[in-house]
């Protein structure tokens, strides 16, 4: 292995840790709205019920 194969394989892996840490966030955020989402609709739902 000479330098360059080295510099390679390093580039290599950091964007694969880039691409692995985008698609965390993009789950985290996913999740996020999901839990977004059921808060306003039990919101909604409590807000509903008492005007009964």
């Amino acid at each position: 292995m000479n330098v360059n194969d080295i510099v390679a394989e390093q580039i290599e892996q950091a964007r694969q840790k880039a691409a692995a840490e985008r698609r965390r966030r993009e789950e985290l955020a996913a999740a996020r709205r999901r839990g977004l989402q059921a808060r306003h609709a039990n919101k909604l739902k409590r807000n509903r019920s008492r005007r009964q």
